[in-house]
């Protein structure tokens, strides 16, 4: 089946795009085919690190989303990555619903996935919620607990949010935290993960930097096996 991957969590600043990037870098390294979308008007992180592979996406117009699924359809076994910008969440909802694409779905052979990624705040918290509240277990989830946005998800624990989820059947991603110094330079140099494992690239970094994103991707690799792409 053709996956469409969507990657949202509706908040700014939790890692959306960090997640897309990271999904992106996957595929390539582990030969998928894919194709990426990208939502954010102003400064898509798909678009700006893996532009090969990456189109711009408007999530208020039927027409540009319709997109998706035609590119999902048109080549069986291609991933589909679509980096949604925050506030996007109403208008994709939408767009599903009218065109009763879950339904749609297994009748042309795709499978969609929604990551949902989140930090350790409340308002991450209540944006779960609200997205177990409309799908429930309609919907494959995959709730991405980005380290890099903090550790201590206590208020997760405590609002039972996450053993509703576990219950409805939604997997959870621990998304490990990288050494701050080391996300700036690649961010900086607008370096794929790949060039920033690499000696003489744009990013200057030195050989335990190079060595510490490696082992980054390793553990998130491991994580992302186990859940299939």
């Amino acid at each position: 089946m053709s996956m469409i991957h969507l990657i949202g969590g509706e908040k700014g600043g939790v890692g959306k795009s960090l997640m897309a990037r990271l999904l992106a870098q996957y595929c390539i390294d582990h030969d998928l085919p894919f194709v990426g979308f990208d939502s954010d008007k102003s400064h898509g992180a798909l678009l700006r690190f893996y532009a090969d592979y990456t189109s711009p996406v408007v999530v208020d117009r039927y027409e540009s989303l319709d997109r998706i699924v035609e590119a999902a359809s048109a080549e069986p076994l291609r991933r589909v990555l679509v980096d949604l910008a925050a506030q996007t969440q109403a208008a994709l909802v939408q767009w599903m619903n009218d065109s009763g694409l879950l339904e749609l779905a297994p009748e042309l052979g795709l499978q969609i996935r929604y990551w949902h990624v989140m930090d350790s705040g409340r308002d991450s918290v209540d944006l779960l919620r609200a997205l177990l509240d409309r799908f429930g277990g309609r919907l494959d989830i995959v709730l991405v607990l980005n380290q890099l946005r903090g550790d201590d998800f206590s208020i997760l624990e405590q609002s039972g949010q996450k053993q509703r989820a576990r219950e409805l059947g939604v997997r959870l991603m621990p998304l490990k935290r990288l050494h701050e110094a080391a996300m700036i330079k690649i961010d900086a140099a607008s370096s794929s993960f790949w060039a920033a494992t690499q000696s003489g690239a744009a990013h200057e970094m030195g050989i335990l930097e190079r060595q510490r994103v490696k082992t980054w991707l390793k553990t998130a690799y491991q994580e992302i096996d186990a859940l299939g792409v």
